[in-house]
């Protein structure tokens, strides 16, 4: 934690109060102008897109990969080793692969974009590329099983004996799943959102290659601070408050979290003292 977290984070922080120098590097002088250019209204925009695709990718992945948990939780042994290989296989790929391989198969020349054309459904070729929704399609596809995989872990350790007793006292399908169901297996959720959104904010591979010049995110302005323009400080800048974002966003979920598990606490007790007499 020290040597690959804590050490680095602080040589981010202090660059992030220093001086870019006439010709690119690092020069020792203490300013907080590039926190105050950070908070200009071109790089707020930028920093909203990104947080809001990044919450539309963790939700996306969530009503995805909530039913897809069910069924390996609940499918018999021999089909859940399947159904696990088949989530684990595209991991083997590399992450550029997997990528590149989504902008040809929705690409203005891909399989689906032909076989729409050939039976008339569309009569030009689909104009995914480049755009925010590719990009969003290529987070789902690249970040879903990293919101499978603890949900059904969750999911798995579920009695589901609790959702016949449900049915025999007269809870409707929805019910029983909204409050039973979901309140049992919330913490594979948040594990499932923090492992989904916390790298989707930060993401700048697939809006690079999915996105193109049109598509400015927040990972993609850091990485051109540094790699670009040769703007350390500034790019530090960026990614401590990205940090600072994330933190904060993580200790408001783990608090509502915690409070919520604290008031089910309270009221097993009372339903337990009110059972005693």
């Amino acid at each position: 934690m020290l040597l690959f977290l804590f050490i680095p984070i602080s040589i981010v922080c202090t660059y992030s109060l220093l001086t870019k120098g006439v010709y690119g590097g690092i020069v020792s002088t203490f300013t907080l102008d590039n926190f105050h250019r950070a908070f200009d209204l071109l790089y707020i925009q930028i920093f909203w897109q990104s947080l809001v695709l990044a919450a539309l990718t963790a939700i996306s992945c969530l009503l995805m990969g909530y039913p897809v948990a069910y069924v390996m939780a609940t499918a018999s042994s021999r089909k859940r080793v399947v159904l696990m290989m088949l989530l684990i296989v595209p991991f083997w790929t590399n992450f550029v692969v997997r990528t590149y391989a989504l902008k040809v198969f929705l690409g203005e020349e891909g399989p689906i974009s032909a076989i729409l054309l050939s039976l008339g459904w569309i009569s030009q070729p689909l104009q995914f590329s480049n755009s925010y929704l590719m990009v969003w399609l290529g987070m789902i596809t690249n970040y879903l099983p990293y919101m499978v995989l603890p949900l059904y872990v969750s999911v798995e350790k579920f009695d589901f004996s609790l959702l016949e007793a449900g049915r025999d006292l007269g809870a409707s399908a929805w019910n029983n799943f909204w409050k039973v169901l979901v309140p049992l297996t919330r913490p594979g959720i948040i594990t499932g959102l923090i492992l989904v959104f916390t790298p989707a904010l930060g993401e700048f591979l697939i809006p690079d290659l999915l996105g193109g010049a049109k598509t400015m995110l927040l990972g993609n302005l850091i990485t051109e601070q540094f790699l670009k323009m040769r703007d350390w400080p500034f790019g530090s800048a960026l990614s401590a408050l990205l940090m600072l974002v994330v933190t904060i966003s993580l200790i408001v979920v783990l608090r509502i979290w915690m409070g919520e598990e604290e008031k089910s606490r309270k009221r097993k007790i009372v339903v337990t003292a009110e059972a005693l007499g």
